[in-house]
């Protein structure tokens, strides 16, 4: 009797109350987010479960079924078995917002999306932040580096740009009708989360920022985080200008918003990452290419609008002098030898490429390219691979599997290690025309680069063919007044000092804001003085006497030097001048460009 008294107590305790606890400690864990590191603590959960639910909840299911014929005895094991329901229930369904059950970790590794991150700053949720932001945004006028007006909050100045429709060279935009592109990067969850009905006042503030940057044609964005705000700044036709500032805790929401878009980690700020945007808009597509890095005051990132305008790919548009564009035209007609295009970023050396690839591709050639990114759709017979490194697709990788594929012209993207400088070399000594860009300053430094990559004197003699060194000038308004040359530009340039030239006319905000209300401000810059860039090349032959200068170790100064005096090379600052002789630029925009020495 007393045995009997001792076992119902604690068989209701161990059926009820036990079955209890672990549903509310697995309700609450899911409920606030489990925590990444803490995923062995959960395994050992599941199979503490899994280990009563066989001594206690298996023997009552059978004995349930087995006392069939005696309903009062098979009720009683039912209801003994009953809580382990809840249990396999919150162990085997996969839920919204809490990732699958406890029981999976029993049957697979850890994998970060199963455990969603703590609903903190950094993780931005599907729900309206407008009670919780506070911005204090001040929008800077592109090119002016002065303060505007502040705004109290973000929602006005959503609310004031939301209507506005963008207009630009071939297309309008409309805020309200970008939608976010969903590729194979993008997971359901993420695509849900952000889908265009999100009233989140942090994502229409991230799609109004890039909106206003394919308004603008600005090349890319900077959200530097400072002590006490965030700066985010834009590059127009290769200058930094202020856009606005927030505060720490907006532009920590709004940098998690964008790596989100990007199918980043949102959690990880201690390590730099990769990642892209798309946006699509009726019949166009923009892609962002984004990047961040751990900085002192927090995580910086810049995000890169990459257009595919195959309009401007043409060498008559780019190369506006005759000698230069002749020579290279030349040049990328050659058999076989590798053809360098020289610069530093976003100096155009993939457009300069590209039109060079649709210049030659007649139909009769086997034409392929290695890029990281795609930037234009060549289309034609080209073949476009895209590196992947996380697959092992390096330019080196896919260089060596190419050449299985029968081909006759070759693109590698960027030259950035020895590997590749080699293996590159190699290819254009087996019949190949290989094209490819290097980051030097000039085209003879180019040379000497290679040297550094430890690449042998005779692979440069006898590969490399021609190396075309670019910049790229903001180009002076049209509309702007023209005038005489100054005496100093005229020593400084040689321009005769009765040649007119153009210079840039630079307006203050006053003076923009007085202009705008009388509706007399140049419609082209907006008072900025440019619009638009163009490029400036020099292209160096590699003959005989430029091989014996590398065989004999001569400095890439002396090689430049052999290279104006006998084949009457054109160097970078020399057709700076010529476009100011010709009032495409200004004397100031060549002096930011162009040292003395080049």
């Amino acid at each position: 009797m007393l045995s009997l008294f001792l076992f119902i107590p604690a068989k209701i305790t161990f059926c009820w109350i036990m079955p209890s606890i672990m549903w509310v400690v697995q309700f609450v864990r899911n409920t606030h987010g489990f925590p990444r590191n803490k995923y062995y603590r959960r395994r050992a959960f599941a199979y503490s479960v899994l280990s009563l639910m066989l001594i206690d909840f298996v023997p009552n299911l059978l004995n349930a079924f087995k006392a069939v014929d005696t309903p009062h005895e098979a009720r009683s094991y039912a209801i003994a078995a009953s809580p382990w329901i809840v249990i396999l229930w919150y162990g085997l369904i996969e839920q919204e917002g809490r990732g699958r059950g406890f029981f999976y970790s029993i049957f697979r590794p850890y994998r970060k999306e199963d455990f969603p991150a703590k609903d903190n700053q950094t993780n931005i949720r599907k729900k309206d932040y407008s009670q919780k932001l506070n911005y204090k945004v001040k929008y800077d006028k592109p090119n002016i580096a002065k303060k505007r007006p502040t705004y109290s909050s973000m929602s006005k100045v959503v609310e004031e740009f939301a209507d506005d429709s963008v207009t630009n060279d071939s297309h309008t935009l409309n805020l309200k009708q970008i939608e976010i592109k969903q590729d194979e990067s993008y997971s359901d969850s993420f695509a849900s989360e952000f889908s265009p009905e999100d009233s989140s006042k942090t994502l229409d503030a991230a799609r109004l920022i890039l909106k206003r940057s394919y308004q603008e044609n600005h090349s890319d964005i900077h959200i530097e985080p400072k002590e006490d705000s965030f700066n985010i700044r834009v590059r127009k036709d290769g200058v930094l200008e202020n856009l606005m500032s927030l505060s720490i805790n907006e532009g920590k929401l709004l940098t998690a918003c964008l790596k989100n878009m990007a199918a980043m980690d949102v959690a990880e700020k201690r390590a730099s990452q990769d990642g892209r945007i798309l946006l699509n808009d009726q019949d166009i597509t923009l892609e962002f290419r984004c990047s961040t890095i751990p900085e002192r005051n927090g995580e910086s990132m810049v995000l890169r609008l990459l257009k595919s305008d195959s309009s401007i790919l043409d060498l008559d548009t780019l190369i506006t002098i005759e000698s230069v564009r002749h020579n290279f035209r030349k040049l990328i007609k050659s058999k076989n030898g590798i053809i360098i295009v020289s610069g530093p970023t976003g100096s155009g050396k993939s457009t300069t490429l590209a039109s060079a690839l649709r210049e030659i591709d007649s139909g009769d050639t086997k034409i392929i390219t290695i890029e990281d990114p795609i930037e234009f759709a060549l289309g034609g017979s080209i073949v476009q691979a895209q590196v992947n490194r996380h697959k092992g697709q390096t330019f080196p990788n896919l260089l060596r599997t190419l050449m299985r594929h029968d081909p006759d012209v070759i693109l590698i993207g960027e030259t950035r290690d020895p590997e590749t400088a080699i293996s590159s070399m190699d290819a254009s000594e087996t019949g190949h025309l290989v094209f490819t860009t290097l980051h030097s300053n000039s085209a003879s430094s180019t040379l000497t680069r290679l040297l550094d990559m430890e690449v042998p004197k005779y692979k440069l003699n006898v590969s490399v063919r021609g190396i075309l060194a670019q910049r790229l000038l903001r180009r002076v308004c049209t509309c702007c007044s023209e005038k005489l040359i100054s005496k100093n530009d005229s020593l400084i340039t040689g321009i005769n000092p009765n040649q007119q030239i153009k210079y840039a006319s630079v307006l203050s905000i006053d003076e923009i804001k007085t202009r705008t209300e009388e509706d007399t401000l140049c419609k082209q810059c907006k008072g900025t003085g440019y619009s638009g860039r163009i490029g400036i090349y020099e292209l160096l032959l590699v003959n005989r006497r430029i091989q014996d200068a590398i065989s004999n170790g001569e400095t890439s100064h002396e090689i430049q030097d052999i290279a104006t005096n006998e084949q009457q090379m054109i160097t970078l600052r020399q057709y700076g001048i010529e476009l100011i002789k010709q009032q495409y630029t200004t004397v100031s925009e060549l002096e930011r460009v162009c040292s003395e020495e080049q």
